[in-house]
């Protein structure tokens, strides 16, 4: 991935890519399940919906209040986890995010932790209502 450091920061093309096009951001009317959190890094705040069938994510959403890397990672993060099942989905990490984003400066790694974070908040609040 090219970077240029002047114009974005340093951040690379794909990140540029999803903060200014970010995929499923919005509301969600009736989740299955939902969470959120805030990061101590920053302060920045993400919450995930999803829902949820037969184990299987069927659709997920996303709102943040944060920089251009918490954008990102969050949208990567909805693209990684859509389709997948629950077990799958809890999987994924905060290099698969890093992975496609082409990578974050160091000082912003944390939202990719973010993102992450969020999902697996969101999955536990599902299994505490499902049992």
């Amino acid at each position: 991935m090219k970077k240029n450091t002047t114009k974005n920061l340093g951040y690379t093309e794909e990140v540029m890519k999803y903060f200014k096009n970010p995929k499923n951001m919005g509301e969600m009317k009736k989740p299955d399940a939902e969470g959120g959190i805030e990061s101590p890094v920053c302060g920045d705040f993400l919450k995930i919906m999803l829902k949820i069938k037969k184990n299987k994510i069927e659709d997920i959403k996303f709102q943040t209040y944060g920089c251009a890397a918490s954008v990102a990672s969050s949208s990567i993060l909805t693209e990684l986890v859509k389709g997948k099942t629950i077990s799958e989905a809890k999987k994924i990490t905060n290099q698969d995010v890093l992975k496609v984003l082409g990578g974050l400066p160091s000082v912003k790694i944390h939202c990719s932790d973010l993102a992450i974070g969020a999902l697996k908040e969101t999955i536990k609040n599902w299994e505490k209502r499902k049992n």
